[in-house]
């Protein structure tokens, strides 16, 4: 059936190694494999043994995949035997239609190595056509003059077979008047005539009728039959003549339908209708008679379809020019196709991986690929190219096919997918071109390993932190994916005891979030270091390390300790001597003071709680160095104590006290009986506690005090003078001078002393200032200030008016005006003389602040606010509110059963009213004790 190259080459050498080269060079060094079958072969049949001939074993054939490939599936290959079978219907005159040579083009295709063969298998023609009219019925007229011997030409039969099974021979029935005579072309063709071998007679017989038979040579042979009606005319002895016996031009193939392609012309010497000459096509196919027609009268050939070159590249056509009379005379078209470039390579994907390793190596095959072009010549030599800039490039294997192969290094987490698109184009002019889109998926591989967002992460902890707390969050990213991508975190390293290191912090394998195992304490541990490790779950792992720094941050959880001055054995404080003649600025001694926490924490500073004298000395806040401030005086005490506290910068702030106890001598023998003499100092806080009974007690004493005085008073107006004669003078007696208290301090700008003495008679002395107080002066009784006079008993103090002084009206300077006028609002609505707030609430509140005003001055200090000479009005009545404003109510003050009133002693001697901005605004700077 057909010889192959492989066949020859295994007959000459049977080794093995020369059987496993072979199907590697045989594309190149021998021709395709052909086989030859004949037509409409049944399914199933056998072509030939395709694994053989290529010098494959049966085993290759399923393992190297062999198959084959072609524009129609009319074959396929038997994986068990080899054989190259027919899988569907071969009709010859189908496929390769009026081509005398019937070849259809395979490829065989093996893998492992990829390689390709070349297989041609030649369709035989068989007969299974029958030959065939156009007319079945043929009218003839022809003259009766007609000489014999003339020629009418009959239509031929046609036969889609080749070669022996087309037309071989035509037959007419037997008769006297006409003969058949078999004309043969220069292409082989075979035409009826019919030859006159008789005179005709129209008078004798007007037609006649003949049978015209068509057989072709197959075996057995097919025939055909037409029946032909031949009319004698009258007499008509010319032909028609064509300027030319062939026609031969060419035409494009992008001729659009219905142009004038060519005109046939024919002349008849004939006169009359005989010479009306009228043209047909005869002899030409149906396929020829769909594409053209040629008009009857003109002559003039028209395309009736658009014509393509890759269908048909050549018409061969006949037209017949027939006369009035009958007389015809044919011609030969032949009309050549030309080739345009009109149809775009086309790009068939044979074989395709698309998912590929990104560890691949360059040179790996991905894609198996051919190129076609229907059109010829230069129009359809193609050429291919893929895009720039992509690993990967093309390599032709053979004539039309190519190899899409890797060209560089692969990496999914750049570029996980290609969309590459592959152009093919021909050389036509202008040229076209066509593409087809691979999509190829790059498969990832564990090749990068976790990476940290940062490389060194430090967190800072307050110390005394709650254990099991997150104290930090650490994060590595990996660009695989899939397992190879999943991070989990650990702890690895640490410059803690490896033992103590999960006490003291923990690290969450999927998040990646630090948690503190225990409570630190700054004091303690500072600082420490971890090394943490993100490993991926890919084979083989890899993994990353970071380093994590935690510092503890300090907390304000530690008091000063003072270190100097340390108590004594027994648990006293200890003493430091300061040279009598010490001057300001003298370094008497340092509280040298320690903080276990660090930073603001344990910046110290030092305070003054108690001072027996506070003015003496003085103490570096920052440094804690006690210093004399002033030169020792007479009246102080030679033993002085300083309680003085130590508070750290925290927030809040935590506090230690030293007690300093210092003594004025200049040697140790003269400090020792101060020492001796003096009992241990008391617990300040008891001290304190101390005072503040007190001061509670004269508070409520003086509170029932003026209760009762505020009584009497009442009583008294209400009452005859009689009833208080108890209280006068005669009727009390003193055993020794008295003193009474100095009510000079405070906030008050009057002061007066009233001194009485008891030496057999009651004197009451009226002191008058020879000069305004001022706040740090002492008022001190003199002799001279006053009058002394007697109190007889029984005697009116109105026998002596020149040393006392009558009781004056009030004094109208410190009345208010609208504006000045306590209140809750600092305007109260009221009479201008008004000497008192109208107000009841504002009057309690007003004698509040005197009665409060009047203990600050006891005590040396203001905490009403407002200022000093205020006694706090001006935060209740406003700014402008302050002592001047206050009435000297002391002229309301007297002595029970006298006229007397107590006034300004320098406002009398000067002839003026009290006024209530002129006296002292200051406190006194020193107390007197009772």
């Amino acid at each position: 059936m057909g010889g192959s190259c492989a066949q020859r080459r295994l007959a000459g050498r049977r080794q093995v190694l020369f059987a496993f080269l072979l199907p590697l060079f045989c594309p190149a060094l021998c021709e395709p494999v052909r086989y030859a079958i004949p037509e409409e072969l049944a399914k199933g049949s056998v072509v030939g043994n395709l694994a053989r001939d290529l010098g494959l074993s049966v085993q290759d054939v399923s393992a190297r995949k062999l198959r084959v490939s072609a524009e129609k599936p009319h074959f396929n290959i038997d994986l068990e035997s080899g054989n190259l079978l027919v899988k569907d219907r071969i009709d010859r005159e189908q496929i390769c239609r009026e081509r005398r040579i019937c070849e259809l083009q395979l490829e065989a295709v093996v893998e492992n190595p990829l390689n390709i063969f070349h297989v041609i298998v030649v369709v035989e023609d068989i007969n299974d056509h029958a030959p065939q009219f156009d007319k079945k019925d043929i009218r003839l007229e022809i003259f009766e003059s007609v000489s014999i011997g003339a020629r009418i030409s009959l239509d031929p039969a046609t036969d889609p077979d080749i070669s022996t099974n087309s037309v071989k021979d035509y037959q007419i029935n037997p008769n006297p008047y006409f003969s058949l005579l078999v004309r043969v072309n220069s292409d082989g063709g075979k035409y009826p005539e019919l030859s006159l071998e008789k005179s005709l007679d129209r008078e004798k017989q007007r037609s006649h009728h003949l049978i015209l038979t068509a057989s072709d040579g197959g075996d057995p042979p097919r025939s055909a039959t037409a029946s032909i009606e031949i009319f004698v005319r009258d007499t008509n002895d010319n032909h028609p003549v064509f300027s030319k016996d062939e026609y031969r031009i060419s035409l494009s193939e992008n001729l659009p339908p219905g142009t004038s392609v060519f005109r046939v012309s024919a002349t008849d010497q004939d006169e009359g209708i005989n010479a009306e000459i009228s043209y047909y096509f005869r002899s030409t196919t149906q396929s020829t008679r769909h594409m053209f027609s040629v008009d009857e009268k003109t002559g003039v050939v028209t395309n009736n379809q658009s014509l393509d070159f890759e269908d048909v590249a050549r018409y061969i056509m006949e037209v017949e020019a027939k006369d009035g009379g009958g007389l015809s005379t044919p011609c030969k078209v032949i009309i050549e196709i030309l080739d345009e470039n009109d149809n775009s390579p086309e790009i068939i994907i044979t074989s395709l991986s698309d998912h590929i390793l990104e560890n691949s190596l360059p040179g790996m095959v991905v894609a198996l690929f051919k190129t076609r072009d229907r059109d010829s010549g230069e129009n359809g030599e193609v050429l291919c190219s893929i895009g720039r800039d992509i690993p990967f490039k093309i390599h032709s294997s053979s004539t039309n096919y190519y190899k899409l192969v890797t060209d560089g290094i692969l990496d999914r987490e750049q570029t996980p997918e290609y969309n590459i698109t592959i152009t093919a184009t021909d050389k036509g002019k202008p040229p076209l071109s066509y593409s087809t889109s691979v999509t190829l998926h790059i498969t990832d591989v564990n090749d990068n390993a976790p990476v940290f967002h940062q490389a060194s992460y430090v967190v800072h902890v307050p110390e005394n932190n709650p254990p099991g707390a997150s104290i930090t969050h650490v994060s590595a990213s990996d660009l695989d994916m899939g397992t190879n991508g999943q991070v989990s975190y650990s702890i690895v390293a640490s410059d803690l005891e490896p033992r103590a290191l999960s006490s003291y912090v923990s690290v969450s394998a999927q998040s990646g979030v630090v948690y503190a195992q225990r409570a630190f304490d700054h004091e303690q541990l500072r600082a420490f270091e971890l090394t943490l490790q993100a490993r991926d779950q890919g084979s083989p792992a890899l993994s990353a390390n970071a380093s994590l720094r935690v510092l503890v941050d300090d907390c304000n959880d530690n008091a000063p300790r003072v270190l100097y001055p340390a108590l004594g054995p027994d648990g006293s404080a200890l003493f430091d001597t300061v040279p009598r003649a010490a001057q300001p600025g003298y370094l008497v001694t340092k509280v040298v003071a320690v903080d276990a926490d660090s930073g603001h924490n344990a910046w110290l500073s030092y305070h003054v709680l108690q001072a027996s004298e506070p003015g003496l000395f003085s103490l570096g806040l920052r440094t804690g160095e006690v210093r004399t401030a002033r030169v020792l005086g007479d009246r102080d005490a030679s033993r002085q104590r300083l309680l003085v506290a130590v508070r750290d910068g925290g927030q809040p702030p935590l506090s230690a006290t030293a007690t300093l106890l210092l003594v004025f001598a200049d040697s140790l023998q003269e400090a020792l009986p101060d020492l001796s003499d003096h009992p241990a100092p008391s617990d300040p806080q008891a001290e304190l506690q101390f005072y503040l009974v007190v001061a509670l007690a004269l508070i409520s004493v003086l509170f029932l005090l003026a209760v009762i005085l505020s009584i009497a008073l009442h009583l008294r107006r209400n009452s005859s003078p009689t009833t208080w004669s108890c209280f006068q003078p005669g009727f009390c007696s003193k055993s020794g001078p008295v003193v009474p208290p100095n009510y000079s301090e405070g906030t008050l700008p009057y002061s007066y002393n009233l001194c009485i003495a008891q030496t057999g008679k009651t004197e009451f002395n009226l002191l008058n200032c020879s000069e305004p107080l001022h706040s740090k002066q002492d008022i001190v009784c003199d002799d001279s200030s006053g009058d002394l006079f007697p109190l007889p008993g029984g005697d009116d103090l109105t026998s002596r008016p020149k040393t006392l002084t009558p009781q004056a009206p009030p004094n109208t300077d410190w009345r208010f005006s609208q504006a000045q006028r306590p209140g809750t609002s600092g305007s109260q609505n009221g009479d201008e003389t008004g000497t008192w707030p109208n107000n009841q609430f504002d009057t309690e509140m007003l004698q509040a602040m005197i009665l409060a005003s009047a203990s600050e001055a006891a005590d040396g200090s203001s905490t009403l606010g407002g200022g000093a000479g205020t006694m706090g009005l001006s935060a209740r009545y406003g700014p402008q509110f302050t002592l001047q404003h206050v009435p000297d109510y002391r002229q309301n003050v007297y002595i029970p059963g006298s006229n007397a009133t107590l006034t300004n002693a320098a406002g009398k001697r000067d002839g003026k009213a009290p006024a209530g901005g002129n006296g002292n605004k200051k406190k006194s700077g020193k107390k007197e004790k009772k």
